[in-house]
């Protein structure tokens, strides 16, 4: 599988801005060359020409730069899934959320697919994004709640969202698609109707 890496300039300064891009960026040429366990902070910060200090300021740790913006991600579904129509289908608000996201991550292919392969050469990775992806559930699920879905209709809508997201993003990074993840999700999620329906 080829992997599309995005390098930097590696003659900026100390003072330029943008040091959390540069961190991404330097962590994930590492990454890909070294090795996430290989990998220490202090290489990370060196080839990004930055402190260990200033690492700190903008991640918990190394695994970090891998999934910051995750919070912003489980906002942006929440958001969209409390402010579906009244009316809506559970599966219809999740639906929503679903394309809302795709929108997004549309633009960052590129740093999506050279992510993913980091993390499939992982197993703890792979843990770790399996437990974003459980919270990010739990959260949806709540939020139907709040719209008055019973349980256990409420999980099961939330976790089969969750299951096409997933799906639909694996076959997005795919270094052999050239379709756009909304139209991944679209077939996902038509797939997953014929099956409940026909179940």
């Amino acid at each position: 599988m080829s992997v599309t890496v995005i390098l930097y300039d590696r003659v900026m300064t100390r003072w330029e801005p943008d040091a959390r891009g540069r961190l991404q960026l330097a962590a994930m040429e590492l990454y890909v060359e070294r090795g996430f366990e290989q990998t220490t902070v202090a290489e990370i910060a060196e080839r990004a020409g930055l402190t260990e200090r200033t690492f700190f300021r903008h991640y918990a740790d190394k695994r970090e730069v891998l999934f910051f913006g995750q919070d912003e991600l489980k906002e942006r579904f929440v958001s969209t899934v409390a402010h579906a129509p009244d009316d809506a289908a559970p599966l219809d608000a999740v639906a929503a959320a679903l394309h809302a996201i795709a929108t997004d991550f549309e633009s960052r292919r590129p740093w999506s697919q050279t992510r993913q392969t980091v993390i499939n050469a992982n197993p703890g990775l792979q843990e770790r994004e399996l437990i974003k992806l459980a919270g990010l559930s739990s959260a949806i699920a709540a939020t139907l709640r709040d719209r008055g879905v019973d349980e256990p209709a409420a999980s099961l809508t939330a976790e089969a969202g969750i299951s096409v997201f997933h799906v639909a993003f694996q076959r997005w990074v795919a270094a052999d698609n050239t379709r756009e993840l909304a139209q991944i999700i679209t077939e996902s999620l038509a797939a997953l109707r014929t099956v409940t329906a026909n179940g």
